[in-house]
């Protein structure tokens, strides 16, 4: 079957005949409808992050079709429509018992990370893994949500975000795009922060009630100006440099919440005494409960959760995530097989 390779930091991506996988006791085959592309991806061919082995597949946002069954396997059943939990937790260790499964200690696999991922024709997974797409849901959408739509609801429920709050949303990329919809369906305001217009203006469709251009505009000013001096009570600060990482900062307001979310080489600079005085916090959010992925998949099923798509040929890979790199991709671009 084909796979799009990974092969180290600094080469490309390379679309590979590889031997198709079997399911084992306990896990399902699956025939890839759909994967999404990350900027985790982009983060790999920078180094930024290193798989636990090389070559690997990339992909982590899955949508399918189950396409076989192994031994000992209840649920999932040929046929099904299902997205892929890209963290399959082990549901015995502390993290998993408190119910905070992204966070587990001993997890059976991870995808691109630690086991083959989905930009490929077929996958195996643990049957825990799969999670039902729900009918009206297209697949390639469903795609998009098991890394963006559940990162969302899971950072804004570290934030603990709700009506009334004023949000900004640092970063229009996927992730950015479904906060904005998310902060809005619990009733806050979101501001879209971003250097992109048309990112800017997917976001104010989608929900954000200001919308901020970083390439023109003060940003900490823009917000102040929007909140009645005030500033937010929730920066999601999703791109992760020292510039935004500051402008993030300056935007915030008393007892304001900087939630990190994305990451780079670079590092920041705290004054304790900025943060103390205003009694502001700073804290981060990884990944999402495989529970966020059922609860983005219903938002999705009720129309609360939209996601543009772009759909792209495995052989197109490499040059989507130039694209994605260059900020070319408005909305999800999704690879299919």
């Amino acid at each position: 079957m084909r796979a799009v390779r990974f092969h180290g930091a600094g080469r490309p991506v390379v679309v590979e005949d590889v031997e198709a996988p079997r399911p084992g006791p306990g896990e399902v085959l699956i025939d890839v409808a759909a994967a999404g592309v990350c900027g985790t991806e982009l983060h790999f061919l920078d180094g930024l992050l290193t798989p636990a082995r090389t070559p690997i597949t990339l992909g982590h946002e899955v949508a399918s079709t189950v396409g076989a069954v192994g031994d000992d396997v209840t649920g999932p059943a040929v046929g099904d429509r299902v997205a892929v939990h890209y963290l399959h937790a082990c549901g015995r260790c502390r993290w998993c018992r408190a119910g905070e499964d992204h966070l587990c200690d001993q997890p059976l696999g991870f995808l691109a990370f630690v086991t083959d991922g989905g930009f490929a024709e077929q996958l195996v997974v643990p049957a825990s893994a799969a999670v039902p797409v729900p009918e009206g849901v297209d697949l390639a959408e469903a795609a998009t949500l098991c890394c963006s739509g559940t990162t969302a609801l899971h950072a804004a429920d570290v934030a603990g975000a709700g009506r009334g709050t004023w949000a900004v949303v640092y970063g229009t990329g996927g992730v950015g795009l479904a906060l904005v919809q998310v902060l809005r369906d619990v009733g806050a305001r979101p501001i879209a922060v971003a250097r992109n217009p048309q990112r800017l203006a997917l976001a104010a469709e989608l929900g954000a009630e200001v919308t901020v251009d970083a390439s023109r505009e003060d940003v900490a000013a823009a917000v102040r100006e929007a909140t009645g001096g005030l500033g937010a009570d929730v920066v999601f600060e999703l791109v992760g440099t020292e510039q935004t990482g500051a402008a993030a900062l300056a935007c915030l307001g008393k007892r304001g919440t900087l939630v990190y979310v994305g990451y780079s080489f670079d590092r920041i600079t705290l004054n304790p005494l900025s943060l103390v005085v205003p009694e502001q916090r700073v804290v981060t959010s990884v990944g999402n409960r495989r529970q966020e992925l059922v609860d983005a998949l219903d938002l999705a099923a009720r129309g609360r959760l939209r996601t543009r798509v772009t759909t792209f040929p495995l052989a197109d890979a490499a040059r989507v995530l130039e694209d994605l790199r260059g900020g070319r991709v408005v909305g999800r671009a999704v690879l299919v097989p």
